[in-house]
């Protein structure tokens, strides 16, 4: 059993950014970790080995990973520089990835030829590969599942796409004894973690949740993709997003019906670069009917509130893979993944992941 993790990461872009300095800075100052599971004991993070990455933007394309995760439009802030990492960053096809604004912040050259894709994740014995394509980019997201699983390793699929509900992905997954973990990472301490936490604890204490609703706004390449109209007008962020978001946060309230909730994000502000800012309000009523009111407003480093739980994820693909468990890791998804499956109360979601770390089979 191969104790390396060989990860390819599909978009280099701020998640990945944040990914690599965060996973190579540990390894140089292993005293210094925090923000990734302690329960997850097989592999550490100095086993991750970053071996590829694939984009199409033509200033990072050729570069090794360790120096295109800086380049423009790029915006995570820096916490640490990787050293050569002999993981290159290779052209793959575009597809649908750049069917908006963003399309006017990232250069291509048509002078670069997309490589096979497959043969270069075998070359480089990939053991996981992390999707991180804008939101929106259904066809691209498919084909580097597929691709993925042909060249033996299993997908983590980051962004609100459908992998873990496509049957013909599904299928191949358990065909091959390859995992999935998906749709749309959750954040470590994010905006809709948040939400969705103070959501459930109006039922645990006997109160009624009425209304809600969540604001976000940021300056990431992320955020100039979101709020693009699609071609019937509608912006990539109502095509998955706010579904993945919503399901989030009211998916296991029982009056979920009843409950109006508005979330959407709200702009593009370059300014803020890869720092997102939202706004949170709650109401509902307690004993006597009386009402109660929660505001919160919160910021962060985007990049970086994904990159934990990814590292993670990273892990937990690398056991399934160990112990050949093909298919949907429901209770990782669960966990790990605002768009899962099933959606499950955090505690029970992670009791089952624990259950699994430990040898026990997927419920």
């Amino acid at each position: 059993m191969a104790k390396n993790i060989n990860v390819a990461i599909i978009g280099v872009g701020d998640v990945a950014s944040a990914l690599v300095q965060g996973c190579e800075n540990y390894k140089q100052n292993p005293d210094k970790i925090i923000g990734i599971l302690p329960e997850i004991t097989q592999y550490s993070i100095n086993e991750i080995n970053f071996a590829l990455g694939i984009d199409v933007n033509a200033k990072k394309v050729g570069k090794d990973l360790s120096e295109a995760i800086f380049i423009e439009p790029n915006c995570n802030m820096k916490l640490f520089k990787p050293n050569f990492l002999d993981a290159p960053v290779i052209k793959g096809p575009i597809l649908d990835g750049l069917d908006s604004n963003i399309k006017d912040i990232i250069p291509v050259d048509e002078n670069q030829k997309p490589v096979d894709i497959i043969n270069e994740l075998k070359l480089r014995n990939v053991d996981v590969v992390v999707i991180l394509l804008p939101t929106g980019s259904h066809k691209a997201v498919k084909y580097y599942a597929l691709t993925a699983l042909e060249a033996g390793a299993c997908v983590i699929n980051g962004i609100p796409s459908h992998v873990v509900k496509d049957y013909e992905i599904v299928e191949k997954a358990e065909n091959l004894n390859l995992s999935l973990i998906g749709d749309d990472v959750k954040s470590q301490v994010g905006a809709t973690i948040i939400h969705r936490s103070l959501a459930n604890l109006f039922p645990m204490r006997g109160a009624i949740l009425d209304r809600t609703i969540q604001l976000d706004w940021g300056g990431s390449s992320d955020f100039c993709n979101l709020l693009t109209p699609m071609e019937d007008g509608v912006l990539r962020y109502e095509e998955g997003k706010r579904q993945s978001k919503t399901e989030s946060v009211i998916s296991n309230l029982q009056n979920k019906q009843d409950i109006d909730c508005q979330i959407s994000a709200v702009d593009y502000i370059p300014f803020l670069k890869n720092q997102k800012e939202a706004y949170m309000r709650l109401e509902g009523r307690i004993f006597g009917g009386a009402p109660v009111r929660i505001d919160i407003t919160m910021f962060v480093e985007d990049g970086n509130n994904s990159a934990g739980v990814i590292t993670d994820c990273i892990r937990v693909s690398k056991i399934a893979k160990d112990r050949k468990v093909g298919g949907v890791l429901e209770s990782a998804c669960s966990f790990f993944a605002k768009h899962p499956p099933e959606q499950l109360d955090d505690y029970i979601a992670k009791k089952r992941l624990l259950e699994f770390l430990q040898n026990e089979r997927e419920r």
